[in-house]
């Protein structure tokens, strides 16, 4: 019995003991559990200032912009791998004969040639010539440089300002163009030559009067008599000087020098170097008034690149000296009274040549009006120049039959030999840029009478001249050397006809077999566009008739810059021939609306005030 009760408590007891032991370890054990929920809730912040952020706010942040980040990324480098394996950019045929056009300037260099250059891959046929132009002369200077006018080594400053100026035109207008195919520095290193040359021509570099600008290098009997490569020449050069009745060349030479001045804007020390030599030719031109090839020291000028006239010539170089300069005196002298050749006769009017450049330079000015709207006192007068404009505009149209065309339609402006394509591809670039005048400011079209005419008829004329040009004629023949299947292969060019290697001589004389040769000539002059056909649209391709196969720069210049301003990639004439958007190209290929006016103040009436708050 006590036995039993004994073990009956003590069983009592370990259970109780049991018990109490499960109960303080319960009651120790809630606060540490309590504690460890309490510091699983716990949390750390970060003060940034402004604002106090949690860690984990702080971590899901950050790890968010991270995966932004990559996103972002591996976006950008899709892109970039696709615009390294995107297809490359095709331009329309208006460019890839724009392209060969501008070769032939770097067939026409005169002087030390540039190594490694674009000339020794398109022209590997040329090398260094007439590198003592100048210092034969009993005043000698540096005359090296420059360019061959045409097919001999002839010099000529008048008719190689006149195509600086173009090229320069057309730099400025379409430089996005140039830009986009690759071709800007192309186009300004053959201006460069240019300009080089011409500073040459006269003493700008100190503060007295200029006394003479050289108009020539080069004998006119001696070279028509010699056919030679220019790298052979051996005979004496000559150099004509101007010192009289200068204004039509000095003008010209200072519409070159300032349009050129505008291309290289960004080159600021060059540019102003330009700006003061036109400044100072173009005085000099003022006051030796009359026209070069009238002068007494013009032997050669009445019979090459002879000049009827000065007038238009001191307007085309105030305009240009209007815009590289933003001198209120150049706009002045562009619209006084006295300095507008309004004389000139309507057969005339439509005609842009080295010789006539009035029209141009009221295409010019007509652009400064349209964009820049001066008002008082220079509207009337532009207003004159824009109404001769528009007249000009409505000539070219085939519908009013104003000129003369052949039967295949090439625009007759002259009954000359040998200016046909010429004056041609002048004004299909005058139609053509006139037309994107008017687009840029929304016009699109004009009156004739009391019809409008939109824009496209303008430029569907200067694509009949170009397309004409480019083999769409009764010849079938392509009148740019190196486009197309069939383009001309004797060329009245001296370099182009005579074999670097020829080993039976190079003299005076030893190239007559090769320009009376019936062979094609064995140095291709890639891009020269020829003289071109005769008025029933025959053409002979014989070296001896230049007026068939003869070649200039100034030629080339005309038909470089109507080319560019007609040119589109393929993709966009294809979109535009579609109708799938009108002339969507415009967006990357378009007109450059303000560079010309880069230094031009803002002249505009100011708009009127606000009238003042009514009060009873």
């Amino acid at each position: 019995m006590s036995s039993s009760s004994t073990t009956s408590s003590s069983s009592s007891s370990s259970t109780r003991t049991d018990r109490d032991e499960m109960q303080q370890n319960w009651l120790l054990s809630a606060p540490t559990r309590r504690m460890r929920r309490t510091r699983r809730k716990t949390e750390t912040y970060v003060d940034l200032g402004c604002v106090v952020l949690s860690c984990s706010m702080v971590k899901w942040i950050v790890g968010f912009a991270m995966t932004i980040g990559l996103v972002i990324g591996v976006t950008d480098l899709s892109i970039r791998r696709m615009k390294e394996t995107k297809s490359p950019i095709v331009f329309d045929d208006y460019w890839k004969a724009a392209k060969l056009a501008m070769l032939f300037f770097d067939a026409q260099k005169s002087g030390y040639l540039p190594k490694n250059s674009t000339i020794n891959k398109s022209v590997p046929w040329r090398g260094d010539s007439c590198v003592t132009d100048g210092f034969n002369q009993s005043r000698g200077r540096d005359l090296i440089g420059g360019y061959y006018d045409g097919g001999s080594a002839m010099k000529f400053s008048y008719p190689m300002s006149f195509s600086i100026t173009l090229l320069s035109w057309s730099a400025i207008e379409y430089s996005s163009k140039y830009s986009y195919a690759g071709e800007l520095d192309h186009i300004k290193d053959l201006i460069k030559w240019g300009t080089d040359y011409l500073l040459k021509t006269f003493d700008s570099s100190n503060g007295l009067p200029i006394t003479e600008v050289t108009s020539q290098v080069g004998d006119r009997e001696t070279d028509l008599f010699c056919w030679e490569r220019p790298e052979d020449i051996d005979y004496t050069r000559p150099v004509q000087e101007c010192s009289s009745s200068c204004t039509d060349l000095a003008s010209e030479m200072a519409a070159a020098l300032a349009s050129a001045s505008i291309v290289f804007r960004d080159d600021i020390s060059y540019s102003e170097k330009l700006i003061h030599g036109a400044e100072k030719v173009y005085g000099f031109g003022r006051d030796r008034v009359g026209s070069y090839s009238r002068s007494s020291d013009e032997r050669d000028a009445q019979f090459n690149n002879k000049s009827t006239g000065y007038e238009d010539d001191s307007l085309w170089g105030a305009v240009w000296l209007f815009y590289a300069t933003g001198k209120i005196k150049y706009l002045q002298l562009a619209t006084a009274d006295n300095n507008n050749p309004g004389t000139i006769t309507s057969t005339a009017d439509g005609i842009f040549s080295w010789d006539r450049k009035l029209l141009a330079s009221q295409i010019l000015l007509t652009r400064y009006r349209m964009f820049m709207n001066p008002g008082y006192p220079y509207e009337e007068q532009l207003n004159v120049f824009h109404k001769k404009v528009d007249r000009t505009m409505c000539s070219y149209l085939p519908i009013f039959k104003s000129y003369p065309t052949t039967n295949a339609g090439l625009v007759q402006f002259t009954t000359k030999p040998g200016l046909r394509l010429e004056q041609a591809t002048n004004a299909a670039f005058l139609a053509s840029i006139f037309s994107d005048y008017m687009d840029a400011v929304d016009l699109h079209g004009w009156f004739c009478g009391s019809q409008f005419y939109p824009t496209s008829n303008l430029r569907n004329f200067a694509k009949s001249q170009l397309d004409y040009i480019l083999g769409n004629n009764p010849m079938n023949i392509s009148y740019i050397v190196g486009y197309g299947d069939r383009y001309p292969t004797q060329v009245h060019h001296r370099g182009a006809s005579i074999p670097v290697d020829d080993s039976q001589g190079h003299g005076c004389r030893d190239g007559w077999r090769w320009r009376d040769s019936s062979e094609p000539n064995p140095n291709n002059i890639t891009g020269a566009m020829v003289a071109g056909p005769d008025s029933g649209d025959g053409f002979r391709d014989l070296r001896n008739v230049p007026d068939f196969t003869g070649v200039s720069i100034s030629r080339n210049a005309g038909l470089v810059s109507a080319l560019i301003s007609l040119s589109k990639t393929a993709a966009d004439a294809e979109a535009e021939a579609n109708g799938s958007g009108r002339r969507k190209w415009v967006a990357h290929l378009a007109m450059d609306r303000n560079t010309i006016f880069y230094r031009v103040p803002d002249l505009s009436p100011p708009l009127p005030s606000s009238p003042a708050p009514w009060k009873p």
